[in-house]
C-alpha cells in the first residue's frame, strides 16, 4: 500500500466526498425508515413499537449503536464541506462567493421548507439555517472550528441532562413523548436543541475537515488506519454503553434524555471512523460497487428526498396494514439501497447531475444549465 494520499488529485479527491456522501445518504435510510414504518415514539425507545421478535430486538439495537445520529452527523459534516467548497469554487471564478452561497442555501431553505412539510424529521431545513453560520466561520483556525463543532455536541449533552433533571417521570410531556412520540414544551425545546445544534456542530466539523484535506481523502492512508482505529476505539465503546443502559433499565421513562448523552458523545468520534474506512475502501480499486456508491453520493439531494417519497408511499401507506417489524423495514431498506444503487449509477452515465441536483444548480445560477454527461 502506498504511504502517500489517498487522493492527489481534485477528481481524485471529489471521488471520496461522493463516497462518503454516497454511504452516508443510504445509512440515513436506516433509522429515517423507523419513523416511516413505526409508531413516532419507536425511533427514540424500542420498547414502544416494532420490537416483537429477537431478530427485531437486535436489529434495533444495531441500528442505535451503529447508525442512530452517526449517518446524520456524517451526512451534515459533508454539508459543511460543501458550503466551503462551494465558496471557495465560486470565489475562484470571479463571483460574489458570499451572496451566491446564500442565494443557494436560500434555495435549499425553500426545498427543507416543503420536504417538512411531508415528513417532520427534514434535515435540510436545519443545514439551509445553519450554513450561513459555516460560511461566516469558515475561515477561522481549523482548531477553532473543531472546537466549535465539538462544542455543540457537548451542549447539545448538557441541555439533555438539565431537561431530564428538570423532567418528573410523571410528567405529562415526558410521557407523551416516550410512549406517543409528541413533542412540546421543554421536550420540544429540547429536541430543536439537539435538532440544530447536532447539525452545526457536525457542519463546522465537517468545514475543518475539508480545508485539511481529511475530508477529501488527502491524506496517507496511515493517517485514516489511525483516525478509523481512535474514531471506533472511542466510539463504540459509548454508543453500545447507551443502548445497554437504556436495555437495562427496560428503556425507562427516566432515561428517556439523559439516555441519548453517551450516543450524542460517541456520534464524532465514530463519524470520523466511518470516514477513515470509507476513505480507504474506496482507494483499495475503481470496482463496480465503488463506482455506484460514488454515484448515489452524487446524487445525494435527489437520493434523500425520494428515499423520503419511497418510505412515505410504501412503508407509511401501502403496508401500514402490515404492522411490520424492525426486521421487515430492514429488508425494505436493503431493497431501497439495491434500487438507489442501480438508478443513480444509470441515471449518471446519461447525465451530469441528478434531476433534483440540476434543478438546484439551475436556480442557483438563474440560467439553465447543460444536463447531459459528456
Amino acid at each position: 500500500m502506498t504511504s502517500g494520499p489517498l487522493a492527489t488529485r481534485a477528481a481524485e479527491r471529489i471521488t471520496t466526498l461522493d463516497a462518503v456522501r454516497g454511504v452516508a445518504v443510504l445509512g440515513i435510510l436506516t433509522m429515517n425508515a423507523v419513523a416511516f414504518g413505526l409508531p413516532a415514539a419507536a425511533y427514540a425507545n424500542l420498547d414502544a413499537g416494532g420490537s416483537r421478535t429477537a431478530l427485531d430486538w437486535v436489529v434495533g439495537g444495531a441500528g442505535e449503536i451503529f447508525a442512530d445520529q452517526k449517518f446524520m452527523g456524517l451526512f451534515s459534516m459533508l454539508f459543511g464541506a460543501g458550503v466551503v467548497l462551494f465558496a471557495e469554487r465560486a470565489a475562484a471564478k470571479g463571483r460574489r462567493s458570499v451572496l451566491l452561497s446564500l442565494w443557494r442555501n436560500a434555495l435549499l431553505l425553500g426545498i427543507g421548507i416543503v420536504h417538512l412539510s411531508f415528513w417532520d424529521g427534514d434535515v435540510l431545513f436545519a443545514y439551509a439555517l445553519c450554513a450561513p453560520v459555516v460560511l461566516a466561520l469558515r475561515r477561522l483556525p481549523v482548531k477553532v472550528l473543531l472546537a466549535l463543532g465539538g462544542g455543540c455536541y457537548v451542549a447539545v449533552a448538557v441541555v439533555s441532562w438539565f431537561v431530564q433533571s428538570s423532567l418528573r417521570s410523571f410528567s405529562s410531556v415526558l410521557i407523551d413523548f416516550w410512549i406517543y412520540g409528541d413533542y412540546y414544551g421543554v421536550i420540544g425545546t429540547w429536541f430543536l436543541t439537539d435538532y440544530f445544534g447536532r447539525a452545526l456542530g457536525a457542519m463546522l466539523i465537517g468545514a475543518a475537515l475539508y480545508r485539511t484535506g481529511v475530508i477529501g481523502g488527502n491524506r496517507a492512508p496511515s493517517f485514516y488506519r489511525r483516525m478509523a482505529a481512535w474514531g471506533l476505539g472511542a466510539g463504540l465503546p459509548l454508543s453500545t454503553a447507551g443502548f445497554a443502559l437504556m436495555a437495562a433499565t427496560g428503556f425507562d421513562i427516566d432515561w428517556a434524555v439523559a439516555g441519548t448523552i453517551p450516543n450524542t458523545l460517541a456520534t464524532v468520534p465514530l463519524c470520523l471512523g466511518y470516514l477513515s474506512l470509507i476513505a480507504l475502501w474506496n482507494s483499495a480499486s475503481n470496482g463496480g460497487l465503488r463506482r455506484r456508491i460514488r454515484a448515489a453520493g452524487r446524487m445525494a439531494l435527489t437520493n434523500y428526498l425520494t428515499q423520503t417519497a419511497l418510505g412515505l408511499l410504501v412503508l407509511g401507506a401501502l403496508l401500514d396494514d402490515l404492522n411490520l417489524g424492525r426486521s421487515g423495514i430492514a429488508v425494505f431498506v436493503v431493497a431501497v439501497w439495491v434500487v438507489r444503487l442501480w438508478w443513480s449509477k444509470a441515471w449518471l452515465d446519461r447525465f451530469a447531475f441528478g434531476p433534483v441536483e440540476w434543478l438546484w444548480r439551475c436556480a442557483t445560477y438563474r440560467r439553465w444549465q447543460p444536463i447531459r454527461a459528456r
